[in-house]
């Protein structure tokens, strides 16, 4: 008789990714270095007002996954959902919500939700990824208002998120 498959480690790293940023993509690669398959999860949350429009956030998210999983061998999936996030964890079979923190503040703010996710499922395993040095300052929110007020955001996303965040903030100023 075949021994059974092994079950693949796989993990959810959800987020609103308006824009995503060199943050966002130094956990994506760092979690794909650790689990077998990674679910990045594109929240619709109209309520912070995103810049880009869910399709396009998981266009940019998924072109910038791509090149990360052939560099990991790792499977990526990028996927929009607006379910709680234990609920879609279990939709796309994952053990793992993976979350990066960058501050103090992000501790505490995760801290809760992590309570929150436990009690919902304590199934589902939570892994914390420090954000590297160079991107524990950036956000997207920051990002938008830097690029809102003509800064140079070059340094804190992606080349085709930069091009996308500069033309959606010529194209709608002041939003």
């Amino acid at each position: 008789m075949p021994e059974p498959r092994p079950r693949l480690r796989a993990g959810v790293y959800p987020g609103t990714f308006d824009p995503v940023t060199n943050g966002h993509l130094d956990i994506i690669h760092r979690a794909a270095r650790i689990l077998d398959r990674l679910v990045i999860g594109v929240a619709k949350n109209i309520g912070k007002g995103p810049l880009f429009p869910l399709e396009e956030r998981v266009e940019l998210v998924r072109a910038e996954a791509e090149i990360i999983a052939a560099q990991t061998g790792t499977i990526i999936e990028v996927v929009p959902f607006e379910s709680l996030l234990v609920s879609f964890a279990h939709e796309v079979d994952a053990q793992v919500i993976v979350r990066g923190l960058r501050a103090v503040t992000d501790f505490d703010y995760e801290f809760q939700m992590a309570g929150m996710n436990r009690r919902l499922d304590p199934e589902v395993e939570l892994l914390f990824l420090m954000a590297s040095e160079g991107n524990h300052f950036i956000s997207s929110r920051f990002v938008k208002e830097i690029a809102r007020l003509g800064g140079d955001i070059s340094t804190f996303v992606p080349r085709l998120t930069l091009q996308r965040t500069l033309e959606r903030v010529q194209q709608h100023p002041g939003e």
